[in-house]
């Protein structure tokens, strides 16, 4: 929509509020209308307004009773001069219309143009984004295979890695029979203990039954010896007493 028109005052400060002397709806009625009538400027005489002036002259001139005929052709040369006059902006016109007819068909042929171009670009852009994607989990790979490829470099050669295995597994084996003979060892000091156990528990038992018949016998011993001591005692006693009696 075309600008409303500023108009200013006489005397009016350039810094001053703006005038408008037309609406913008009112400065498009004002433009179709002088397109219509072919007005290009507010000053003068509108051409379609002189033409009709030229051609109602003529009219009412023909329609005389007085043979005027000097006058009408004026008139009517004046009328075809003012239409070729007319006819002139309306054939410039025409060609202008045409000529924008045929830059608007070239403006949609470039527009339909541009529109599948930039239907073309964003395809290519999604497939350079797969692309990208794509590129972007090669590349990740390729990172994850060169840092398995450096820590593989970085290990001991399958030679080297196999000798110390097999060094393991003889020290291994070795370990194992060593504990297989520890083992046995220890199960032959448990039997030897278990036996030693039982030999020191018989020995004890018989030590107990010696000290036991060592008692009984020396209490027996005992016994016999005090009533030995008790057989003499009285036997003395007896002794002693027949004898004053014998004195007497």
């Amino acid at each position: 929509m075309l600008k409303s028109r500023k108009v200013s005052g006489r005397g009016e400060a350039t810094g001053g509020a703006a005038h408008y002397a037309f609406g913008a709806l009112d400065d498009d009625i004002i433009i179709k209308h002088r397109l219509l009538t072919r007005t290009t400027t507010t000053r003068g005489e509108p051409p379609l307004k002189k033409l009709q002036k030229k051609f109602t002259s003529f009219a009412l001139e023909t329609e005389k009773d007085s043979e005027n005929y000097a006058e009408c052709e004026r008139l009517a040369k004046a009328f075809l001069q003012e239409l070729k006059t007319f006819e002139l902006p309306l054939v410039k016109t025409k060609a202008v219309i045409d000529a924008n007819v045929r830059e608007k068909e070239n403006f949609n042929e470039l527009n339909d143009k541009i529109n599948r171009k930039i239907v073309e670009a964003h395809d290519d852009i999604e497939d350079l984004k797969k692309q990208l994607e794509e590129s972007k989990v090669e590349r990740k790979h390729k990172e994850e295979c060169e840092t398995i490829r450096k820590l593989i470099a970085a290990q001991p050669p399958r030679s080297q890695t196999q000798k110390l295995i097999n060094d393991l597994e003889k020290e291994i084996a070795s370990l194992e029979a060593e504990n297989t003979a520890s083992s046995r060892t220890l199960e032959l000091r448990k039997k030897q203990f278990a036996l030693l156990l039982h030999v020191v528990d018989e020995l004890q038992n018989t030590i107990e039954e010696e000290q036991k018949s060592m008692m009984e016998e020396m209490r027996m011993a005992i016994y016999e010896n005090k009533n030995i001591v008790e057989d003499a005692t009285v036997s003395v006693a007896g002794g002693s007493s027949e004898t004053p009696m014998a004195i007497d």
